[in-house]
């Protein structure tokens, strides 16, 4: 069942549980291979999780950290943790070493939870966790790592929740950013920043019905998971299947396999998909409707047509801001590729770097203010400086820039800022020049980033690294000939590396800044010293 949550005091998670649980109670929620759990069945384990926290010393506003993979125990101390004011923190399961470390240790855990599998990772640092206890998941059995395990937290009398003391705008989790342009941030996310963005957003794109099945492939430490996901499947009362890995030889089978009918899925795995071999079989598949984020337009009818999936226009949000824009209210033959209109609770414009309004049609940052209360997120933990630096005045400045349609109003999105190329005083979207690069038929996948040029300062110089298909004996020349001739001349990189990969995260973004700091290598193509001329 859908519920209504236009009053505020109902914008609280775990109460959304027990609602759910009074409505739905018999409908699976949480399901895996191994495991099936029912509403009623989520909020009877997570009013015992909460005792089992309470009486492991969690308090309101405490940090439970969550190392774990797609797993229902996952789900459900996040639920249970804000039942009880607490603040829940998922941490990349792919996180090693230091990387681990700053993010555990700038958590500032009470508690830490994780797997047997992943607990090793923890031996060398877990004096640096200031005596946060630890807790083990899959044993019943306590050992020299944990004194507490998953099983005795449950092994408490049902806490019944007094959601009278909480507000939807109190942090129920903090997100750390995925490190696409360096050190991760910890963004503080209310209640209502998660259920704005599912109730006003992608509730409404995915229009569930009682007999959908939501497929998640995507790791849990993405606030898009929750949000397309987990937690819709929560307001909207409908299973959500746990997939710990995303498979492209496996997908199909597993779709089917669960009787998956919706998936949010990233842009990356949307082409693995289509660069398999097709079959006469590709669309007899129980999806009904797909998220894929960003999905390339020359893509966008190919895969419906081949999958005989429905795909959904994603709009735009952001960790600080989970939805900015969706296609909700915009006028009928928008592109699918637009990010629409922003929503009625945010104020939005376009300034360049000095804070002035851009005209339409020209590229810039996308501004925002909110117009409601806990529309915005709560800043970032421990970081006030940064936080800060991300205010002009009372707007929100995203770091992301768009472009605003002078007939229609809509934005369409130009580039992340800080992947944005700026040369001979203009920005160069590198998703732009991606997109004409992606469509020659040798190309496999290509990141275009920026690097210092050496001439101007403040300026850069354009650069492509190339993975071609396997057998391909692409020359950068013919590259360049293609972009010159299918796109403005200043398209053309003036550098570029063919590579065997593209150093991604875990959810597939492409991490430009390691490309930036790599900078060319004795074998780079530059353009200066080769035979073609670009044609103007």
């Amino acid at each position: 069942m859908k519920l209504d949550l236009s009053s505020p005091q109902d914008r609280l998670l775990g109460k959304i549980l027990d609602q759910q649980a009074a409505h739905s109670g018999s409908t699976r929620f949480l399901v895996t291979d191994d495991v099936s759990i029912t509403f009623s069945q989520a909020a009877d384990i997570t009013n015992r999780l909460a005792a089992g926290l309470v009486a492991a010393g969690i308090n309101t506003g405490d940090r439970v950290v969550l190392f774990l993979g797609n797993c229902p125990e996952m789900v459900l101390l996040t639920l249970a943790a804000n039942k009880i004011g607490a603040v829940w923190v998922p941490i990349n399961t792919d996180f090693r070493g230091e990387w681990l470390r700053d993010a555990l240790t700038r958590s500032r855990p009470a508690m830490v939870v994780t797997d047997q599998q992943l607990a090793p990772r923890l031996t060398d640092f877990a004096a640096d966790l200031d005596g946060a206890s630890l807790v083990m998941v899959g044993t019943d059995t306590a050992d020299a790592r944990a004194a507490i395990t998953y099983a005795s937290l449950l092994d408490n009398p049902p806490l019944t929740p007094d959601y009278s003391v909480q507000d939807y705008g109190d942090t129920s989790a903090i997100m750390w950013t995925s490190g696409t342009t360096g050190k991760s941030k910890g963004v503080m996310q209310s209640h209502n920043n998660w259920i704005r963005a599912i109730v006003d957003g992608a509730a409404i794109m995915y229009d569930s019905q009682d007999d959908d099945v939501c497929y998640c492939p995507l790791p849990l430490y993405n606030s898009g998971a929750w949000i397309t996901c987990v937690y819709r499947a929560l307001i909207e009362g409908i299973p959500v299947v746990l997939e710990n890995k995303f498979s492209v030889s496996t997908f199909w089978e597993r779709i089917n396999h669960f009787g998956a009918t919706q998936i949010f899925a990233i842009g990356a795995m949307g082409s693995f998909l289509m660069n398999t071999p097709e079959t006469a079989s590709d669309s007899q598949n129980s999806l009904r409707k797909a998220l894929i984020v960003p999905m390339a337009p020359n893509l966008w009818d190919a895969f419906e047509q081949r999958f005989g999936v429905e795909l959904l226009s994603a709009g735009m949000g952001m960790s600080e801001c989970l939805l900015i824009a969706n296609q909700l209210e915009c006028p009928p033959g928008v592109p699918s590729y637009a990010l629409g209109l922003p929503p009625k609770d945010l104020d939005q414009k376009l300034c360049d770097d000095n804070g002035d309004d851009v005209e339409d049609g020209q590229p810039g940052e996308i501004c925002l203010r909110a117009k409601a209360p806990h529309v915005l997120f709560k800043g970032y933990f421990d970081a006030p400086e940064a936080t800060a630096a991300t205010y002009r005045g009372d707007w929100f400045l995203t770091g992301d820039m768009a472009r605003r349609d002078p007939e229609t109003g809509v934005y369409f999105f130009s580039d992340r800022k800080k992947d944005a190329v700026r040369f001979a005083g203009r920005n160069i979207s590198s998703m732009e020049v991606e997109g004409v690069v992606r469509r020659h038929p040798e190309v496999a996948d290509v990141a275009a980033y920026g690097i210092p040029c050496a001439d101007l300062v403040s300026e850069d110089e354009l650069k492509l690294s190339v993975v071609r298909k396997p057998g391909s004996d692409l020359t950068a020349e013919a590259l360049c000939e293609f972009i010159n001739d299918n796109a403005p001349y200043f398209f053309v990189p003036r550098y570029l590396d063919f590579v065997d990969s593209l150093p991604y995260t875990p959810t597939q973004k492409v991490q430009k800044y390691l490309l930036r700091e790599q900078g060319n290598a004795e074998g780079t193509w530059d353009l200066r010293e080769s035979s073609f001329r670009v044609r103007r």
